[in-house]
């Protein structure tokens, strides 16, 4: 072979490799894994801490894993959640965590989400239909539980006491029961003289407690089965000015409240956890399921998040100041 020869079939043969190259298709970005979040809107101080979950959630779960997508929503109402979740269905989500306002109105379109093969991860309101894949509550007759060891030791098993319920549901009564369950079982001396409810809501709280201190002359302590309630029923004792009651016990665990613990507030002396920041245990749960074939591991379908119990002593793990509750 001539050396012409030889210099003209090494041109062609990298002029087809060129070809080759310019002419072969890109390849396709890797498909990212989609997680709808639908959640409702910060009506309060609880669903606040919710929407601050899970926008945190979609913070670290797309800074951890460059090949996760995090969508969060939110709604209003229950007709605008739902819609919502039509749009995180069209949007062809791979995973749907929910926290919903009513559970009757939203069970139908998870059930859509189903059929389309999404995985389900529901927190906290169950549906009315048990379609879920895997389920994030809190455990509410531990809050109650946790609630009244509280009280019981704050005030050393002896005591009259007032308790201003939530809103009257399944959720409240869950509470209320464990917290009477514990008291008949280890305070006995402890009497509860009268159980209203404060609906969740800081006014109602403060109204409910001038209505208390007005009927009772002696109140050893409080509880507030929910911590804008008790904010409320703060409000109302401080202006009353009154001394006599040496404790007030929360739940839900805002920061305000604990922030008044960990600094040894001389009346509230501790809360209890109903972490809003189970959204993000549902978002974790539910890449979990996607990365384990759309199965839950171990074939475990529920976590169940217990209340703690937040003292002086423990209250700086519990303090997020960053946080909208």
């Amino acid at each position: 072979m001539t050396r012409r020869m030889a210099g003209t079939l090494t041109r062609i043969a990298v002029l087809g490799v060129v070809l080759l190259t310019q002419s072969a298709p890109a390849a396709e970005p890797a498909k990212k894994l989609k997680i709808g979040i639908s959640v409702p809107s910060a009506t309060h101080g609880w669903t606040g801490g919710v929407v601050w979950s899970a926008n945190r959630a979609k913070k670290l779960l797309e800074k951890e894993n460059k090949d996760v997508e995090v969508i969060v929503t939110t709604g209003a109402t229950t007709a605008e959640q739902a819609d919502r979740i039509e749009n995180l269905i069209a949007r062809k989500v791979d995973a749907l965590v929910m926290l919903c306002q009513e559970p009757g109105p939203l069970t139908p379109v998870c059930e859509r989400a189903k059929e389309q093969g999404i995985y389900l991860v529901i927190v906290s309101n169950p549906l009315l239909k048990p379609i879920h894949d895997h389920f994030v509550n809190g455990d509410n007759r531990s809050l109650g539980e946790a609630a009244a060891e509280a009280i019981g030791t704050l005030i050393e098993g002896k005591g009259d006491i007032l308790v201003m319920e939530g809103i009257p549901c399944p959720i409240n009564t869950d509470r209320v029961e464990g917290f009477k369950a514990v008291l008949a079982e280890k305070y006995p001396g402890i009497r509860i003289m009268e159980s209203q409810p404060a609906w969740w809501n800081t006014e109602k709280g403060m109204n409910l407690m001038e209505v208390y201190l007005q009927k009772y002359k002696k109140i050893d302590a409080v509880w507030a089965g929910d911590d804008d309630v008790l904010i409320g029923a703060l409000k109302a004792y401080r202006n009353s000015g009154r001394k006599d009651i040496k404790a007030m016990v929360g739940g839900g665990g805002s920061k305000l409240i604990v922030k008044r613990v960990l600094d040894k507030d001389p009346v509230v002396k501790a809360t209890v956890t109903y972490s809003p920041r189970m959204v993000e245990v549902g978002a974790r749960k539910a890449l979990e399921g996607l990365r384990n074939g759309k199965k839950p591991v171990d074939g475990i379908r529920e976590t169940l998040i217990k209340s703690e119990i937040v003292t002086p002593d423990n209250a700086r793990d519990h303090y997020f100041p960053d946080s909208v509750y």
